[in-house]
């Protein structure tokens, strides 16, 4: 997979993060709407762009586990989650931290890991 491709799968993986966040979160302060879900999701494009940038800049494999993806992920919660603190003026409670660092992690490493495998297979 080039990278193009998998800095577009990671821009969807985010999109699709934020919104489940939307879906489980649906309120009158959280509407369930398209621009609800981009208001979500920037803050962790943001971190996944920067994390690309890097991965750019050191010409990584951006489909691979390790250490693209790691880097990805991890860049995402990070400034994420530091906006998010930002923006409500308060620290994120500790479950949003894991609820968001455990779904992020499935979303950029599972998809990497299943790209992996059918790689193999197709190989073989």
């Amino acid at each position: 997979m080039s990278n193009r491709a998998s800095f577009i799968t990671d821009l969807v993986m985010i999109f699709v993060f934020a919104l489940l966040a939307r879906i489980a979160h649906n309120s009158q302060d959280l509407p369930l709407s398209f621009l609800g879900v981009l208001n979500t999701a920037w803050p962790f494009w943001l971190g996944m762009l920067l994390a690309w940038a890097y991965i750019a800049y050191r010409r990584l494999t951006g489909a691979a586990v390790s250490p693209a993806g790691l880097i990805a992920w991890i860049a995402s919660v990070i400034v994420g989650l530091a906006i998010w603190g930002i923006k409500h003026q308060a620290v994120p409670h500790w479950s949003f931290i894991i609820v968001a660092s455990v779904t992020s992690a499935i979303l950029f490493l599972g998809w990497r890991g299943i790209a992996r495998l059918r790689a193999r297979k197709a190989a073989a």
